[in-house]
């Protein structure tokens, strides 16, 4: 798709808060130079607990904004948002637009005894566009069983940078253990905020592979952009800027904090120049 866009023109994310940090992170392995604009609607997250209606309105004011700023391509890294919105925000924006899903299907792939967990928010759990996915997957994989959990609390952990505390670990040990009693091998992370629980998921999760969207999200950036994705090769990394619906400052510092999270796990590069940007927010 050529939107008339330059190829040194940024990419929009955005987020109902900091858990798309984690997709920013893989863009930035895959794309080292890219500018990225980055939007967090923290004066309403969690999205998981509102309506539809409330999510649908809260995506397009929010991609609306990241618009203005000419980027490239949108990318809505929230699995909530993706599930409730995409298809409306697809048929309205001048750019691609690419969205999270859980991956269920490389889950199915790599389970070794056909039991999956998924662990996702309650809305992303209850869409359409979810029990679609999931029965699309099980067509394509009849003797593999998903068990779903909605883990409760987990966005509020993330975004209040609790991510190693005793109340963290049995938050997270709590959502998983019903799943482990339910033989899992393969545990999906169906929501952008809970990698940054990637340490306490792993101990509770007991060996079982864990499936995470962000190199996947990279990937089909890359393949609807193709050489708007590549702008000119420099020996500078691309800057991020952040934009917040609710206090920028105290967000640049989580983003920073989750940046080292980041670091430690599969994308090890860090998250680049970041700066809190003032301004005219939905």
């Amino acid at each position: 798709m050529n939107t008339g866009k330059t190829a040194g023109a940024p990419i929009g994310v955005f987020d109902s808060g900091a858990g798309g940090l984690s997709i920013v992170a893989a863009i930035q392995d895959a794309l080292p130079q890219q500018a990225i604009r980055y939007f967090a609607d923290t004066a309403y997250a969690p999205y998981g607990p509102r309506s539809d209606q409330e999510i649908l309105a809260r995506t397009h004011a929010c991609c609306t904004h990241l618009l203005q700023a000419e980027v490239s391509a949108l990318v809505v890294a929230c699995n909530t948002a993706t599930a409730n919105a995409i298809e409306a925000l697809r048929a309205w924006a001048p750019v691609p637009v690419v969205g999270v899903e859980p991956g269920l299907k490389p889950a199915a792939a790599a389970s070794r005894n056909g039991v999956v967990g998924v662990l996702a928010t309650r809305a992303t759990l209850a869409s359409r566009r979810y029990r679609d996915l999931l029965t699309r997957v099980g067509r394509q994989f009849p003797g593999v069983r998903f068990v779903e959990h909605a883990a409760h609390g987990w966005v509020e952990l993330v975004e209040s940078g609790d991510l190693r505390s005793p109340k963290a670990r049995a938050l997270v040990r709590d959502a998983v253990q019903p799943l482990r009693e339910q033989g899992i091998d393969t545990l999906v992370l169906g929501c952008t905020h809970y990698p940054f629980l990637r340490e306490a998921i792993r101990d509770a999760a007991a060996g079982a592979t864990i499936i995470e969207t962000g190199p996947a999200v990279a990937r089909e950036l890359q393949r609807r952009l193709g050489w708007q994705a590549a702008p000119h090769r420099t020996a500078e990394r691309g800057t991020l800027e952040l934009e917040s619906s609710g206090d920028t400052e105290q967000f640049a510092a989580l983003a920073a904090r989750l940046a080292g999270e980041m670091r430690d796990g599969p994308a090890r590069t860090p998250l680049g120049t970041a700066r809190a940007m003032e301004g005219n927010v939905p």
